[in-house]
């Protein structure tokens, strides 16, 4: 039998040390503890207030230190849902392995079995309960069942009582791992289950430094900000995830310039509930920035559901700027926004610099006004369209997603057909159509019905998959047939669909992945050389070209590809030179939207020839 006054205390002692501690304790990467042993006289063991009140009944704090790591103790981690999870599980692998324990890629290998969970729809939790019931038959006495995340916060208790999991932490407790990892796992008195799910004012994990799983060698995810204040009526992410807190700039800038810099990433992905609204106004941006004045909302049709500070600090804009001027090479996006808060600012920025991704994740939920006022969105119809036509304007080859929910409490025929309509106006490069679920605690739980019944809701959102689909489609062949668009390159494709050649893909500006042959034999033509083909055809001339220039291309290099077929959201196309991102937006600005037809088409039969050059040159030849 559980000691359940013993785990009463351990969840409270838990939660005591969250609300009072845990802003101040610190855990470091191997990059950070010289610098921070430099800077400190604090002995830098890694051990927290929970740590001597956790041992303090044996009488030695001696043993502290060797006792606090893991014991040789394995995990293994899963993880559902958003790119907000896949950065916590990060976190979390940081935790554990600055502890001592070892990752393993195989679960049946590890003795803690770790699954971060999403909670924002019931299919989402159904997966989850599926695997929890399969880990339940196949775990042995001392293997550890662990819980994370969203699903955890939203259900606590309940997952212990059901017998379900062993551990049950919170997204704002993963600091806690170590500790309650211990307690489950003493050789002479362990718990039988334990639970950290306080959430926080505070926690950003702003001074841990991610272990990112290594699948992807060019693009990383960076968190910048942690929960949500607005608390639309259908969402449970600010009683999962709490209130909307920023983390510091000067750590996301440091965070995103070792990305860079050591690990050669090329991309890098902003995350937040609310990204665009970031607002760092910790002491040290208020002393930096003491009247920076907060950029207004995308139009005076939106507003915001809680009051802001207008003045001092850091804001989206002085982020995104920063971040922009790390490397002219480096690529960024951000998710996931809120339509809000789109400032003019921002869009001219994003205009301007051509290492700020041309796309934007725009979620409308609905396109009916009655049913965005039951949504306590904060806009109107008319102002997301107002907002749609400024991107466009100021942003002309910008590639927009939304978000849509398929009946809605009390949705009407006629607030779905403005839906459908909206689709077809906008004619979303992407968009992550749902039926509506709802969610316990939730505004739209404890106010509304959801009397709209299944079989309505699945027609309506097929019909809005089919709208999505036809435009999808009928766009991209009007757009992107015949375009040349600058490429990050992600490897070889699983699927190889091109016989005798090897299949690569990658993305392109406006997130559309693209796939194409490579015949790697030749290599591709190096930028120099394209230069030079384009300054021929600008010329006229038809001889003194440089000898041929080429080089192999590798995941995380720059391409050019022209697009030759589309499919719905995924591009096919051929592979024309390797580039970098800086020389692309100057030939694109200065000279191929200057070229003229004539010129282009010049341009095109060259590069067609050199790249037949020479097809049977052997890999000795090219450049590495």
């Amino acid at each position: 039998m559980m000691n359940s006054n013993r785990l009463f205390a351990q969840r409270n002692l838990s939660q005591f040390f969250s609300r009072r501690c845990k802003a101040g304790t610190k855990t470091f990467s191997s990059v950070q503890v010289d610098r921070h042993q430099k800077e400190s006289k604090i002995p830098e063991d890694g051990l927290t207030l929970g740590d001597f009140v956790h041992y303090n009944s044996k009488g030695n704090l001696s043993d502290i230190t060797s006792e606090r790591s893991s014991g040789g103790l394995s995990f293994h981690i899963k993880t559902y849902g958003c790119q907000m999870n896949v950065n916590d599980s990060d976190i979390v692998r940081a935790v554990l392995l600055e502890q001592g324990y070892t990752e393993t890629e195989e679960e049946a290998d590890a003795d803690v079995w770790l699954t971060n969970t999403c909670a924002i729809r019931d299919k989402a939790e159904q997966k989850v309960w599926q695997r929890l019931r399969t880990l339940k038959k196949r775990k042995s006495s001392t293997q550890v069942v662990g819980l994370l995340g969203c699903m955890a916060e939203r259900l606590q208790d309940e997952l212990l009582e059901e017998n379900m999991a062993d551990l049950v932490v919170g997204p704002d407790a993963y600091r806690d791992l170590p500790r309650l990892l211990r307690d489950l796992t003493d050789s002479e008195d362990p718990l039988e289950q334990a639970i950290n799910v306080q959430l926080s004012l505070e926690e950003t994990y702003q001074d841990i430094v991610p272990v990112r799983d290594g699948k992807s060698k060019t693009s990383a995810f960076v968190s910048i900000q942690r929960g949500c204040s607005n608390r639309c009526s259908f969402c449970i992410v600010p009683f999962t995830r709490g209130r909307e807190r920023s983390r510091p700039f000067e750590s996301i800038v440091n965070e995103v310039r070792e990305l860079v810099e050591v690990n050669n990433m090329k991309e890098v992905v902003l995350l937040g509930q609310n990204v665009n609204s970031y607002h760092d106004r910790s002491e040290a941006a208020l002393e930096a920035r003491p009247f920076n004045t907060t950029p207004s909302l995308s139009n005076s049709g939106f507003r915001n559901r809680t009051r802001r500070p207008s003045q001092g600090g850091y804001t989206f804009v002085d982020l995104v700027e920063a971040i922009s001027d790390i490397s002219p090479e480096l690529r960024l996006r951000f998710t996931s926004p809120h339509p809000k808060d789109y400032p003019q600012e921002l869009l001219h920025l994003m205009a301007e610099r051509p290492n700020i991704c041309n796309q934007l994740h725009m979620p409308a939920q609905s396109g009916s006004t009655s049913m965005l006022k039951r949504m306590k969105r904060g806009y109107t119809r008319e102002a997301y369209f107002e907002l749609i036509d400024s991107v466009q304007t100021i942003i002309p080859d910008v590639a927009l997603s939304s978000d849509f929910i398929a009946g809605f409490c009390g949705e009407t025929e006629e607030e779905h057909r403005d839906t459908v309509s909206l689709l077809e106006h906008v004619q979303y490069e992407q968009a992550f159509l749902f039926a509506y679920s709802m969610r316990n605690k939730t505004h739209a739980h404890r106010t509304m019905e959801d009397n709209v019944t299944a079989a309505v809701k699945s027609r309506r959102l097929q019909e809005l998959i089919d709208t999505y689909r036809n435009n999808v489609q009928a766009k991209n062949e009007r757009v992107e047939q015949g375009k040349l668009r600058l490429v990050l390159l992600e490897g070889e494709a699983k699927r190889q669909t091109f016989p005798g050649m090897t299949t690569w893909h990658g993305r392109t500006d406006q997130n559309k992945r693209i796939m194409f042959p490579i015949n790697e034999s030749i290599g591709a033509i190096n930028e120099s050389h394209a230069r030079s083909i384009l300054q021929q055809s600008l010329d006229g001339s038809t001889t003194g070209l440089p000898p041929m220039d080429r080089s192999r291309v590798a995941a995380g290099d720059y391409a050019v590809v022209e697009v030759t077929e589309v499919k719905g959201h995924t591009l096919r196309g051929k592979l024309l030179w390797k580039s970098t991102l800086a020389g692309f937006a100057d030939m694109e600005s200065n000279h191929l939207s200057k070229i003229g037809d004539e010129g282009m088409i010049r341009f095109r039969n060259r590069l067609e020839e050199e790249i037949g050059t020479d097809s049977s040159m052997d890999q000795q030849s090219l450049v590495v």
